[in-house]
């Protein structure tokens, strides 16, 4: 009867532990910012004030983009898998541009098909740190303090 109880405890750990480790590797989503949904956006007719555009499909957020010339939409839904790096799987965009007056002269909309990859810059600042160990530059900074100027005198 015992070897039947740890036979069995075996089997369901064994199926637990089958069960995370396929967890753990299926992709998870998740969807950040705003676009208003083609219904609001047929409400916005060109010659709209900024202030009517806001009242109808609301100021960008956080996600979106505020120019004079132009408010930028953005909806973007990402996918993360394991230990692959985060892939955009979907990106909707919406550019409402507006005149000198602030009226309305365009609505543009860009799926990720329209979108093209922009490489950032990357600046690299040069280290002070040299191939000394840890140890090594603590040690190598003792003779260059000066104890009166440490102590205020």
């Amino acid at each position: 009867m015992f070897d039947f109880l740890i036979s069995k405890m075996r089997v369901g750990v064994l199926a637990i532990g089958l069960v995370a480790g396929l967890a753990a590797c299926s992709a998870t989503y998740t969807n950040h910012g705003y676009v208003p949904p083609p219904e609001v956006l047929s409400e916005i007719g060109i010659g709209a004030s900024r202030d009517q555009v806001a009242e109808i499909a609301g100021a960008p957020g956080s996600a979106g983009v505020v120019r004079d010339e132009a408010w930028f939409y953005t909806q973007y839904r990402v996918r993360n898998f394991t230990y692959n790096a985060p892939q955009v799987i979907e990106r909707d965009i919406v550019a409402i541009s507006f005149s000198d007056a602030g009226r309305v002269t365009n609505i543009e909309r860009f799926g990720l098909e329209d979108g093209q990859i922009v490489q950032l810059s990357r600046r690299v600042t040069e280290s002070s740190v040299r191939d000394r160990g840890f140890f090594a530059q603590i040690l190598s900074n003792f003779g260059r303090i000066n104890i009166a100027d440490a102590l205020g005198g």
